[in-house]
């Protein structure tokens, strides 16, 4: 049976298995991300305020979920059921803390202790194969306006690299950066700023631990 409370409870579930918060999951979806509040959900007469249908195919849609997965969520136990590409986690890490020492080995992979987790609904077509694949969240304005602060960058250190991606490059003095790779070769990498005032940036491979390219953002 439809309830008031089980559809907005599995609006809820349906933003925590995809590694959002509500206002999160609102705001990917292209909703005012004030949306799914808790004080939208009673309206000003006190009666109940229903998601709307339109706001349904939305959420589905961003989250690649189907109207039976959603279903499934109305009960609690039905989150166990979701298709596993839904369930899937992957490591993150906030960007701020990812220069320190200890979180990734020589080749880029996460390792070591501190990593949160998160569902990543929409694994790239490689992931089976690239199972290290992991989350950078940014913080600050150094992106804009390509990143916001809260997006989760995916990155996969396996996937080949080609001029015009955009990749976490993390130097030999632990600097940790996104760029848009200008021009590799054996004995230098240039990189562009994603942010036009910031300026781009030219290493030597010896001062570059490794460069890692994102296959997806998570807005």
């Amino acid at each position: 049976m439809f309830t008031h409370e089980n559809i907005w409870a599995a609006l809820d579930r349906l933003a925590r298995v995809s590694g959002y918060s509500t206002s999160g999951l609102a705001k990917k979806a292209g909703l005012d991300p004030t949306s799914f509040n808790r004080s939208k959900r009673i309206g000003p007469d006190g009666k109940p305020r229903w998601p709307s249908t339109e706001s349904l195919a939305r959420v589905l849609g961003a989250t690649g979920s189907s109207l039976s997965d959603f279903l499934a969520l109305l009960d609690e136990s039905g989150e166990a059921h979701l298709p596993q590409e839904a369930k899937s986690q992957i490591p993150v890490l906030g960007y701020a803390q990812a220069g320190k020492d200890g979180y990734f080995d020589d080749a880029g992979y996460p390792t070591g202790e501190g990593w949160d987790s998160i569902h990543f609904p929409h694994p790239a077509q490689d992931t089976q194969q690239d199972i290290k694949i992991y989350a950078l969240e940014v913080s600050g304005d150094s992106m804009l306006p390509l990143f916001r602060a809260g997006d989760r960058l995916i990155v996969s250190p396996q996937s080949t690299i080609r001029r015009g991606d955009r990749v976490i490059v993390k130097t030999t003095l632990g600097e940790i950066m996104a760029k848009e790779l200008l021009r590799q070769t054996a004995s230098k990498v240039e990189l562009k700023s994603l942010n036009p005032d910031q300026e781009n940036k030219s290493f030597t491979t010896q001062e570059i631990c490794w460069i890692a390219r994102i296959i997806w953002v998570s807005q």
